[in-house]
C-alpha cells in the first residue's frame, strides 16, 4: 500500500518537474539574480579589505586619523587585479565625482612611498571629508540601499539620512511618473474603446460575432515590431491619417502625431486593446440577454439600464482587463522607443540604458525592482477588490 502511494507520488512529481525546472531557471533565477544585483555592492568591501574597521569612530566632519589613511594606502597598494582598481574607481566615482585622477595619482604615490601617512599631502582632497565619507559608506557593507534608493532619486547625507539627490543630477522619479502617467492613461483609452467594442461582440451571433473576435485576435498574430512599424509609418506628417485629414478640409497643415506622447498612446492602445476587450467579452457573454430589456420595460432608458446593470455585472472583466494592460504597458520599450521622442521614453528604456549602455546592473536591477514591487502592489489590489467583490 505504502509502496504504491510512493510511486503515485514520484509520477506526479515526474509530471510536473519540468514545469518546476522552467519556472526555476527562466523566472525564480533571473528574478533573485535581479534582486541580489539590486542590493548587493561588494566591490569597495573586496578591495578596500581594512579601511572599513579602520574608519570606525570617525567623525566625518574632518580627515581621518593617519592609521586610518595608512589603512587605506596599504588597500590600495595591495590592489593587484587593475579590473578591480578600475572597478573600485568607477565605484567611489560614482559616489563622489573627482576620484577617477584622484585614486590614480594616489596608487602611484603610495606604491612609490610605502610610509606615506598624510594623503593629503599627495592631493589636498584627501583633506575633504566628502571623499573618505564616499569610501567609508563603500567599503562598510557588500550590501547597500543605494541603488534603490537612487532609483526613486534618494540618496543618504553625510549624517546617513535619506534625503532628496542634488538636483540634475537623476530624472528617474519623473521616468517613473511618465510611465505610470502613460500607462494609466493607455489602461483609460482602452477601456473607452474597448468596453463597447466587447459589448457589440457579445449582442452579436455568427460570422458577424467571428469577424469582430478576428478584428481585435488578428494584432496577436502580428509582430510587435511590425504594429509598432506600421503606425510609425501611418503617424508620420505625410502619413495616411494627415494626409486623410488634410484631404477632407479638417487641418491645413500636419498635425504632429509622431515623436510626441500623443503618438505612443495611440499605438500603445492599439497594441494592447485585445487584452482589454476579451476579458470583458468573456464576461458579458455569460450575463442573460434578457436583463437589459427587462430594465427597459421597468422604466429604465439605456443609460440607466446600462449604467445600473450592465456595467455593474461587466466590471470584473473591465477590472482584470484594466490590470492587464496597465501591467503590460509599465514595461513597454519598442513602441516608446520608436514612436516617443526624448521626453516620452519610459523606465524601460533608462534600464536599458543602466544594463547595454552604462553596465550599471544594480541600477537596472534596482528600477527593475521598483518596477516588480508597482506591480505586485497593483495586483494585490486587485485581489482585494476580487475578493470583495466575491463576498458581496
Amino acid at each position: 500500500m505504502r509502496d504504491s502511494w510512493i510511486w503515485k507520488q514520484a509520477r506526479s512529481f515526474l509530471l510536473v518537474a519540468p514545469l518546476a525546472l522552467f519556472l526555476v531557471l527562466f523566472f525564480v533565477a533571473p528574478l533573485a539574480t535581479m534582486m541580489k544585483s539590486a542590493v548587493s555592492d561588494p566591490v569597495a568591501s573586496r578591495a578596500l579589505p581594512t579601511v572599513a574597521s579602520a574608519l570606525k569612530g570617525w567623525d566625518r566632519a574632518s580627515a581621518p586619523p593617519a592609521d586610518a589613511q595608512k589603512a587605506f594606502a596599504a588597500d590600495i597598494r595591495g590592489i593587484r587585479d587593475d579590473e578591480l582598481f578600475g572597478d573600485l574607481v568607477r565605484r567611489l566615482n560614482s559616489a563622489k565625482s573627482g576620484f577617477r585622477t584622484l585614486m590614480t595619482k594616489t596608487r602611484s604615490a603610495v606604491t612609490a612611498d610605502e610610509s606615506v601617512s598624510d594623503l593629503s599631502a599627495i592631493d589636498s582632497r584627501w583633506s575633504d571629508p566628502a571623499f573618505w565619507i564616499a569610501i567609508q559608506d563603500a567599503a562598510s557593507s557588500p550590501i547597500t540601499d543605494r541603488n534603490l534608493l537612487a532609483a526613486v532619486d534618494l540618496t543618504r547625507d553625510a549624517s546617513g539620512s535619506i534625503a532628496n539627490a542634488p538636483e540634475g543630477t537623476s530624472a528617474n522619479r519623473d521616468t517613473l511618473i511618465r510611465t505610470l502617467t502613460t500607462a494609466a492613461t493607455v489602461t483609460i483609452c482602452c477601456i473607452l474603446l474597448g468596453l463597447p467594442f466587447a459589448m457589440v461582440a457579445a449582442s452579436v451571433t455568427g460570422w458577424v460575432r467571428q469577424l469582430l473576435l478576428g478584428a481585435v485576435l488578428l494584432p496577436l498574430w502580428t509582430s510587435l515590431l511590425v504594429r509598432t512599424a506600421a503606425w510609425f509609418i501611418l503617424l508620420q506628417d505625410n502619413g495616411l491619417i494627415n494626409a486623410s485629414l488634410q484631404a477632407i478640409g479638417l487641418t491645413s497643415s500636419p498635425i504632429p502625431l509622431i515623436f510626441n506622447r500623443v503618438g505612443v498612446v495611440i499605438a500603445m492602445t492599439h497594441v494592447l486593446l485585445p487584452f482589454m476587450v476579451l476579458p470583458i467579452f468573456s464576461v458579458l457573454i455569460g450575463i442573460p440577454k434578457n436583463l437589459m430589456p427587462a430594465a427597459a420595460s421597468l422604466g429604465a432608458n439605456p443609460i440607466r439600464a446600462f449604467s445600473r446593470v450592465l456595467l455593474p455585472l461587466s466590471l470584473r472583466g473591465v477590472v482584470s482587463g484594466s490590470l492587464l494592460v496597465f501591467m503590460s504597458a509599465l514595461g513597454y520599450y519598442i513602441t516608446p522607443a520608436l514612436i516617443g521622442g526624448a521626453k516620452d521614453q519610459m523606465i524601460s528604456s533608462v534600464i536599458a540604458y543602466y544594463a547595454t549602455g552604462a553596465a550599471n546592473w544594480g541600477m537596472a536591477g534596482a528600477l527593475g525592482l521598483v518596477l516588480l514591487l508597482a506591480t505586485i502592489l497593483l495586483y494585490v489590489v486587485y485581489l482585494r477588490l476580487s475578493s470583495e467583490d466575491a463576498r458581496a
